[in-house]
């Protein structure tokens, strides 16, 4: 608008502001040329921000990793190019100990590599660069996606079922999920209005077990060259994820009866971080 107004005032002046059009669209680029170097410059102070952030944000040490005492004949101690990380919930209780040893009595080496406990604590079953079956899908590639992928679980009761005004873990009787009232009522929880895999609260994962998860994550998608985007559509089925893509995944991406992990805020939030 004020660029037509200086049009008609020249008209007005009989000649006398020669070049106020031309004069106004220079003064117009240079007020934009300079708006983008403010936004340019706003951009990469939020770069350097964030690059300084990450480099303050402790990295995994190996003696924060304990390493538990699992048979080598439950996993496949073979090499394989990993291109994938997937996380899981244990659906248990806390304390590791029951996890491992329900492992140690399948002989279908069905395992992770990594279990979190609730502490944080990372408990190492075996290396990274092995295997073992940890997605269980009815597909032809089902053995390749467990090969070239990382399980790590987090300990955690996951789906919850409200009585008496209390969550309680769930459990299957035969025909749906009731409150396991057999077990304390868990009282950090987090609740989704709409639900998530068919339920609507789940114990929420502790602080000191997402920053384990992170530290985990840097760790092989530098060791592994697994790239750490996140993946908005992680939450659901995906078709990416079956066939193989690189990256980090849910459980939840690969099978539809799953529900680990739940999309908790401060998940959500540390995979974001990673970028």
């Amino acid at each position: 608008m004020w660029l037509n107004r200086l049009v008609s005032l020249n008209r007005l002046s009989f000649g006398m502001m020669p070049d106020t059009v031309k004069h106004a669209y220079v003064v117009k680029d240079r007020e934009k040329e300079g708006i983008e170097a403010v936004i340019r410059g706003e951009n990469l102070k939020k770069e350097f921000e964030f690059l300084e952030v990450k480099k303050k944000q402790p990295k995994l040490r190996y003696e924060e990793i304990i390493q538990e005492d699992f048979p080598e004949h439950l996993y496949f101690k073979e090499q394989t190019n990993k291109k994938q990380i997937v996380l899981h919930h244990t659906v248990s209780g806390r304390g590791v100990d029951g996890d491992i040893n329900w492992w140690k009595q399948n002989p279908q080496r069905i395992a992770t590599s990594i279990i979190v406990d609730w502490k944080g604590n990372i408990h190492q079953l075996f290396s990274s660069r092995y295997w073992a079956h940890h997605l269980g899908i009815r597909a032809a590639n089902n053995r390749a996606l467990n090969m070239a992928s990382i399980g790590v679980e987090i300990d955690a009761w996951g789906g919850l079922v409200k009585y008496n005004r209390k969550w309680y873990p769930a459990r299957w009787d035969g025909s749906k999920h009731v409150a396991n009232t057999n077990v304390k009522p868990i009282e950090d929880i987090v609740t989704y209005s709409d639900g998530y895999r068919g339920f609507y609260g789940y114990e929420k994962y502790t602080d000191e077990q997402i920053e384990a998860v992170r530290k985990l994550l840097v760790y092989w998608g530098d060791v592994h060259n697994i790239p750490l985007h996140y993946n908005e559509d992680m939450w659901d089925l995906n078709k990416k994820a079956l066939a193989g893509e690189p990256g980090i995944w849910s459980h939840t991406s690969f099978r539809q009866d799953k529900s680990d992990v739940h999309p908790q805020p401060e998940l959500i939030e540390m995979l974001k971080s990673l970028k």
